[in-house]
């Protein structure tokens, strides 16, 4: 297999995937379903139990190593307010479309027999949610935003504190750097989860689920599509002044990853180092990387909740104004912050449903097909939160635009790229 690119790799364990979980399906073989469901599952376990240490690790060592937290602020001001811009475009599409195809339209299904899920979204998740009651539950849960918050406040405290911390900052980069050797470790065996993830989720839910819905998924996918192909090459260009045929051969293993594992979080550490790659400064990619999986989610927390509000709102026949539509936009934008210390679509989804007014059995009637649309979903999360610091970091001057070009060029694993990967000395 390494005589092939990663990324090649990746490919046929998603064809292989995509034939065993047809043959599973086809032949009920449940033995098969549940080895490709333990397989895909237990690399997303590898993937996430990696997170916590990397991301604490890489932000200590990179506000340090900013040598200024004014400098900090000023990539996080930026960083935040193309979060919003994009968010706000996702969410002007996801709006279009739904009105367009009018989802809802002659759908038949019952609305009586949906009840609301039990996890539902709240305006004071944010607060709530990014300081943590105690700094081992942070790591023992894995919320990201918590660990986030704790290492952006060790690191800017290791940085005033100055000499007398170095012993410490130290031992956060010894940290990193046997994290990241571990974690190259993992992200080898990704053809393989890739396999099992796909695999599963063809045996499992296969095509049948979506006769109903077609319209809907339908809607949900081209949505995405635009956003990934059509609005983030126009943003590279206009914008970053980049061609956005070498971000995608530079961010595609992520791209791919996210695709089927259906989650920002556990593929963060492969888009991390697809954004690095793509010549984003290491000191950047460490803090707007972690902070745009639990916060950047254009296809979770706009596209989609904008299509399933009209969708639900013309199954219950509830008739949206003007000012539901500037609401929904609204929710899109600020609330993913609401949302960031929990997961998954369905919670802001049931906050932009209570915001409107909208009953939030409404969503009940999605949850069926919520995989299948996950996929595509999670694939336009993470492509934004490759995108976003890689337009930010091209306007401040500091990508390498060198290795931005040559990045398809390079294979995701080559040893070269590991020794790029090592912590910057002090």
């Amino acid at each position: 297999m390494r005589k092939f690119p990663f990324s090649v790799q990746i490919l046929l364990g998603l064809v292989l995937g995509v034939a065993l979980g047809f043959l599973a399906r086809a032949n009920d073989l449940a033995w098969l379903t549940s080895t490709l469901d333990t397989v895909g599952g237990l690399f997303v376990q590898l993937l996430k139990l990696a997170v916590p240490p990397l991301v604490f690790t890489a932000i200590v060592v990179s506000v340090v190593s900013l040598r200024g937290v004014a400098n900090a602020a000023r990539l996080a001001l930026k960083t935040l307010l193309w979060f919003g811009i994009t968010a706000l475009i996702a969410v002007t599409i996801g709006i279009g479309l739904g009105l367009l195809t009018d989802p809802g339209r002659g759908v038949n299904l019952d609305p009586a027999g949906a009840n609301a899920p039990k996890t539902t979204g709240s305006w004071i998740d944010f607060l709530t949610g990014i300081v943590p009651t105690n700094p081992i539950g942070a790591f023992v849960e894995g919320n990201v935003l918590q660990i986030v918050f704790l290492a952006l406040v060790v690191g800017a405290a290791a940085l005033l504190v100055g000499e007398p911390a170095e012993p410490f900052v130290q031992l956060n980069r010894a940290v990193l750097t046997i994290v990241q050797k571990a974690l190259w470790w993992v992200i080898r065996l990704a053809p393989i989860g890739t396999l099992g993830l796909i695999g599963n989720a063809v045996a499992s839910y296969g095509w049948d689920l979506l006769a109903p819905l077609a319209k809907f998924t339908t809607a949900v996918y081209v949505g995405c599509a635009l956003v990934m192909f059509v609005v983030y090459p126009v943003l590279l260009v206009a914008a970053g002044r980049l061609n956005p045929l070498r971000f995608f051969a530079g961010a595609w293993p992520a791209i791919e990853l996210a695709f089927v594992s259906r989650s920002s979080v556990g593929t963060m550490p492969v888009t991390q180092r697809s954004v690095e790659r793509l010549g984003v400064p290491r000191e950047y990619a460490s803090f707007a990387v972690p902070f745009g999986a639990t916060t950047k989610m254009d296809g979770c927390a706009a596209i989609y909740p904008a299509l399933a509000a009209i969708f639900v709102a013309q199954v219950f026949g509830v008739h949206l104004g003007v000012t539901d539509y500037l609401l929904i936009a609204f929710v899109s934008v600020v609330g993913s912050a609401a949302t960031a210390g929990l997961t998954g679509a369905i919670v802001m989804l049931t906050l932009t449903l209570s915001t409107l007014g909208l009953p939030l059995a409404g969503a009940g009637l999605l949850l069926a097909i919520d995989p299948i649309l996950d996929m595509m979903r999670t694939a336009t999360n993470v492509t934004g939160q490759a995108v976003v610091p890689t337009i930010v970091a091209a306007r401040e001057g500091t990508l390498d635009r060198a290795a931005y070009d040559s990045a398809g060029k390079r294979d995701l694993i080559e040893p070269v790229e590991h020794e790029r990967l090592a912590p910057v000395p002090a």
